[in-house]
């Protein structure tokens, strides 16, 4: 069976508004989707983030929201961002209580089959409005994935750390270096609006559909 893998962060908008493909490529293709799990650029290169960047960052979250709502999805910004971080200044706070956790449960879900369905449940309740961090309402995306957070919990250690670490390693040899992006037999596909395109070279290469 071939396998794409996904590399892909919890606080990007357009990792997110990728998840209904990622799903979808596993249940219309006899394929593996393998969730590469990184950091953010915030973590990854937090000096990327300067007052030069505002321009940028202005584009991304007017881009992001018209996308969510052409593809009919939920257009919530995360409450609380998954990365603390002041965007007036770009200062990103030197503590982050949230982002290694939800990397690391994401590690997880994929070393246990899921990582596809987990990708798509957290981002969801992400970015669906609610004050995710209360209350148990990662605990039932974990549900939905068919996972329990409980023993996901029990079972992250330093090893879920290092294959971030590799992941990230992955993403710069892949040929790109943003989320999302699918590799394919070794060809990166960057962006949810590049999903069609994959398909379209998968149906090239012959893969099986289900």
């Amino acid at each position: 069976m071939e396998t794409i893998d996904v590399y892909w962060s919890f606080r990007s908008p357009y990792s997110y508004l990728a998840t209904p493909d990622m799903v979808a490529l596993e249940r219309d293709y006899d394929v593996s989707v393998r969730l590469r799990v990184v950091y953010p650029i915030a973590i990854r290169a937090p000096e990327f983030f300067d007052k030069s960047k505002e321009p940028w960052m202005r584009y991304i979250q007017r881009d992001w929201v018209r996308r969510a709502e052409f593809l009919g999805m939920p257009v919530n910004w995360p409450q609380p961002d998954p990365i603390v971080q002041d965007l007036s200044t770009m200062q990103i706070a030197p503590d982050q209580p949230y982002i290694h956790r939800l990397s690391q449960l994401g590690v997880e879900a994929d070393r246990q089959g899921r990582g596809a369905a987990f990708a798509y449940e957290v981002s969801h309740t992400l970015f669906s409005g609610v004050k995710w961090d209360e209350g148990d309402h990662i605990a039932q995306a974990c549900t939905r994935a068919g996972l329990g957070l409980a023993q996901m919990e029990a079972a992250i250690g330093d090893s879920h750390l290092a294959e971030i670490q590799t992941n990230q390693d992955g993403l710069q040899k892949s040929g790109h270096w943003g989320v999302p992006t699918f590799v394919f037999q070794k060809e990166p596909f960057f962006g949810q609006d590049r999903v069609e395109t994959l398909r379209w070279r998968m149906d090239q290469k012959g893969i099986a559909k289900r």
